[in-house]
């Protein structure tokens, strides 16, 4: 394992304590996989693969892009689906009314 998987794995343990090994692994795996997030901190890639893991895996995003919903309006009718999953996986990271990243909340 690198040191990227390895940042990015403990990263995802903290911000998601009850996200599934098999599931961390998956998203470690899409934050690898992003040129976009290459060179991003670990902390800010983690959480963006973790976000969109859980938009096209968990809740239907990519069935609302197929209808031809535009990326923002398909993001806004299922940030709901979005939180909830993030928030069974231990997340108290919040997302605005689009779906994204809204602000960091103080950890205890």
């Amino acid at each position: 394992m690198t040191r990227r998987a390895e940042a990015l794995g403990a990263v995802l343990k903290r911000l998601a304590p009850r996200l599934p090994a098999k599931d961390r692994a998956a998203v470690v795996d899409r934050a690898l996989g992003s040129r976009g997030l290459a060179r991003a901190a670990a902390e800010h890639a983690a959480w963006l693969a973790l976000v969109a893991y859980a938009r096209h895996g968990f809740t239907d995003y990519d069935a609302l892009l197929a209808e031809g919903y535009e990326r923002a309006a398909a993001r806004h009718f299922t940030a709901g689906a979005t939180a909830a999953v993030l928030a069974r996986w231990g997340c108290r990271h919040p997302l605005d009314g689009a779906g994204n990243f809204a602000a960091q909340q103080d950890e205890p």
